[in-house]
């Protein structure tokens, strides 16, 4: 069997860049090399490059070729794991449709709509089982008056940029005074801001693909962190956040977990793999519905990685089945 040329696209455009070239050495060590040829894009602003022994070569981006030694090179897959824009947002999956490269993640409508976590929540409302906290979205343009926010929601609220990927930008508010420096912090990252409340529970992050054509659910992560939330530091300092693969839950309730998160998987046309995060309220144990990752991290020790392991797959096959639809 011929090997496959698998494009590996890393980088993007935020402060993610970093965690972006981790998941992509963990997807090239992966893979097998048997199948799949694999070459590292570097995207960034200025240049989407791939790195030789002999220096850097540039990607022809009309038809997403390499030329390497006088030869050409062209892709029969594109494996992105760029995590925020361009990568996550559906803008390179635009541009992967227009020349017809197929790829592992959600298409360029879901993957927009993904980003945007209030229209993400306006399509997953409904779904048995499924709760979002309540929430007010806030546009950087308008005045904002603080009494009225305080009077519609419940304190402790959670303030965070709208479009984004990770935690950053984002903070946790016990008072209305609280409230207009939380507002700066997360308009510096965004031009729309969520509100919403703080829901008391058990963080979970849960990864879910579909693989050979059918909706797989991972084993779920149980988020335990030391931070007041899991922010950007929690998320990538050793440490500070403790996460426990698989969760400790009774059957009844992962097969109930499974359902709801199918039912996001569809609503949302998800394709590839997706990592959906929630909370188990305290008190209630009812499912309440955070964000959608549709490019989540993939070093070594992120959460899809540990759900694979969990689950006793493997995961380069786990990757290759990505590749393979």
């Amino acid at each position: 069997m011929p090997t496959k040329n698998i494009a590996l696209l890393a980088g993007g455009y935020t402060g993610e860049y970093e965690v972006s070239i981790n998941s992509a050495k963990n997807i090239a060590a992966n893979l097998d090399a048997s199948k799949y040829k694999v070459y590292t894009i570097l995207v960034d602003k200025n240049r989407w490059l791939h790195e030789t022994n002999n220096g850097t070569v540039d990607v022809d981006k009309n038809d997403f070729s390499l030329t390497l030694d006088g030869q050409k090179i062209s892709f029969d897959f594109a494996f992105i794991t760029i995590h925020g824009t361009p990568g996550e947002d559906g803008k390179l999956q635009g541009y992967f449709d227009m020349i017809g490269i197929p790829y592992n993640t959600c298409d360029a409508t879901t993957s927009a709509i993904s980003m945007n976590k209030a229209y993400t929540k306006a399509i997953v409302h409904g779904i048995h089982g499924l709760n979002t906290a309540k929430s007010a979205k806030l546009f950087k343009t308008d005045e904002h008056d603080m009494a009225t926010i305080a009077s519609m929601l419940k304190f402790p609220l959670f303030v965070k940029p709208n479009n984004g990927g990770s935690s950053v930008g984002m903070s946790k508010v016990y008072n209305v005074a609280a409230l207009p420096e939380a507002l700066e912090k997360a308009f510096h990252e965004d031009e729309q801001v969520l509100v919403e409340e703080f829901i008391q529970g058990r963080e979970f992050s849960q990864g879910i693909a579909r693989l050979h054509g059918k909706i797989t659910v991972l084993p779920a992560t149980e988020i335990k962190s030391s931070k007041d939330f899991f922010d950007y530091e929690a998320k990538y300092t050793p440490g500070v956040s403790e996460e426990i693969t698989p969760a400790d839950l009774p059957e009844t309730k992962s097969n109930e977990i499974a359902a709801i998160l199918t039912e996001v998987y569809t609503r949302l046309n998800c394709k590839g793999m997706v990592r959906i995060d929630f909370i188990l309220q305290e008190g209630t144990n009812d499912f309440y519905f955070i964000e959608v990752n549709t490019t989540p991290g993939q070093s070594a020790n992120s959460l899809i990685p540990q759900q694979v392991r969990a689950a006793g797959m493997n995961v380069g096959e786990f990757y290759g089945m990505l590749i393979e639809g």
